[in-house]
């Protein structure tokens, strides 16, 4: 059936401004994820795919917090390995102010000497133990405890064992070379203290190891888990930007469409020509 001439009811208008209305969509739509980089922006665009992608939010978000606290935990690990290795060195230098203090007829003079440089060395180890601490957490002090490191979004830990190289806790506060006993005496003790610090840096050691294996592995499950976030909801720039071409041709065709449409009922005004 022929559609007759109308001034009431342009059905070719209607037409052409229902597809540019459909044009002007998808347009915005495209625009859309052009400008954000995501073709789920909500749950409207894809219901089931926002909901995956806000759990994997969530893992993403508790494992950078893993992730964090894990770097904490290294650096005063770190701390107080390089602290340890200080004092390591500083006992090696006790022991040969000692083995020379255990010379037969030291004199009183020499023996003081060595003895003003055993205290030295031992009032430097406190400092070091004093100030080998990050975050408020010294795991050489007297006072020290264990540190729980938290290495899973599920709340396991890593434990790292305090370890204390004070001078009180390697028997060496009330020590000196003042006498020959003494200095016999401060022999047996600074091997003592030498092996004890020796085992606790290894014992650092092998947590250092641990927390530096575990922040690896949770990098990568970072990566892994943002790559699939980025697979579900990343919108592909190079096709969004090919399509908004497309959709501005489409626009500027459908106001052309509208226009000769909408001038259509003009021609019944030459019905009515003298």
């Amino acid at each position: 059936m022929v559609q007759g001439l109308s001034i009431l009811t342009n059905t070719g208008a209607l037409t052409a401004l229902e597809q540019l209305t459909r044009t002007n969509k998808k347009l915005n739509t495209t625009q859309l994820r052009i400008t954000t980089g995501l073709k789920v922006t909500g749950p409207k665009d894809d219901a089931a795919t926002y909901a995956i992608a806000q759990r994997l939010r969530g893992d993403i978000a508790g494992t950078n917090a893993v992730k964090i606290a894990l770097s904490n935990g290294e650096a005063t690990v770190n701390v107080a390995i390089s602290a340890g290795k200080a004092i390591a060195d500083l006992l090696t230098e006790m022991k040969a102010k000692i083995v020379q203090a255990n010379q037969a007829g030291l004199d009183s003079a020499s023996r003081t000497a060595l003895n003003n440089d055993f205290k030295a060395l031992r009032d430097q180890v406190e400092s070091i133990v004093a100030t080998a601490a990050f975050n408020d957490k010294n795991l050489i002090e007297f006072s020290a405890t264990n540190l729980l490191v938290l290495s899973t979004v599920d709340g396991s830990t890593i434990t790292v064992s305090a370890q204390k190289f004070d001078t009180s806790t390697l028997t060496l506060a009330t020590l000196d070379l003042l006498t020959s006993a003494g200095a016999s005496t401060a022999l047996s003790s600074i091997e003592t203290a030498i092996t004890r610090v020796a085992d606790g840096l290894a014992n650092l050691g092998s947590a250092a190891k641990r927390i530096d294996v575990q922040t690896d592995f949770t990098t990568s499950l970072v990566n892994i888990l943002t790559e699939g976030l980025g697979n579900l909801v990343d919108a592909d720039l190079a096709e969004e930007s090919a399509k908004l071409q497309s959709l501005q041709i489409q626009q500027q065709l459908g106001v052309q469409s509208l226009a000769i449409a909408n001038a259509a009922p003009q021609t019944i005004l030459s019905l009515f020509g003298g």
